[in-house]
């Protein structure tokens, strides 16, 4: 249900449950979370992207399919470790939207540095009228792409955005038809598959909110080559 690919340091994760809407359920979401951590290990990583398999929805949130308590498991720690392992990737992350992101399936997008979507794809996360609470991660993800008003316009009011809302609002990235995705995912990942992973890591570490010891770890790191200065960016 989860395919992965690899190649020079360029991971690449399928949802491959088309004729379930790609819903993850909780093996699925162990195995991204397990998936997340072995391409953290990867000392020539640079590029991490998650798409879904099928023309129609990148993912319908969760599968209790098999009995599991809906409850339970949306309190589960395995969403949390999995959207965090993604998160917490040295490198460039990306959502490859092939369709409509529902539910429990933001928690995979909103945890990626971009996202890109189809012309088609919708966008809602219908937690308050089923009684259950969001991941917090999400929310706060959420928040700070889209604004604390916006996010409660999904989150609270419950509104079904379409692509080019969601573009509007800084959701999603860029909208995509589906036949070019594989030629826009090489181009946005073009320059950091030829550069060197500590140059990717120390640009993404200058995003946060960092000491001086730290930002001068990503120039040793993207500058000298400095091993132990690469292990404290990429947290390896």
């Amino acid at each position: 249900m989860i395919d992965v690919t690899r190649d020079s340091g360029q991971w690449r994760v399928t949802l491959n449950r088309p004729d379930k809407a790609n819903a993850l359920t909780p093996q699925m979401l162990q195995d991204i979370a397990d998936v997340a951590a072995e391409a953290h290990a990867d000392p020539d990583l640079r590029t991490f992207v998650i798409t879904g398999a099928g023309d129609r929805v990148f993912c319908a949130g969760a599968d209790v399919s098999n009995g599991e308590d809906m409850f339970e498991f949306t309190r589960d720690q395995v969403w949390v470790n999995a959207s965090q392992n993604i998160a917490d990737l040295p490198c460039l992350t990306i959502a490859a939207l092939n369709g409509t992101l529902a539910g429990g399936g933001f928690a995979l997008a909103l945890a990626c540095d971009m996202r890109i979507a189809t012309p088609q794809a919708k966008f809602f996360y219908p937690v308050l009228k089923r009684g259950f609470l969001p991941q917090p991660n999400d929310v706060k993800r959420m928040a700070t792409l889209v604004g604390p008003a916006r996010a409660k316009l999904i989150l609270m009011a419950g509104q079904k955005l379409a692509s080019d809302e969601a573009l509007s609002i800084g959701l999603i990235d860029r909208i995509v038809d589906l036949d070019t995705f594989d030629d826009t995912l090489e181009s946005l990942t073009l320059d950091a598959a030829t550069a060197k992973p500590q140059s990717i890591a120390a640009i993404k570490r200058l995003f946060d909110d960092l000491s001086a010891d730290d930002l001068n770890d990503c120039y040793e790191a993207a500058y000298f080559d400095n091993a132990e200065a690469i292990k404290r960016i990429t947290r390896r």
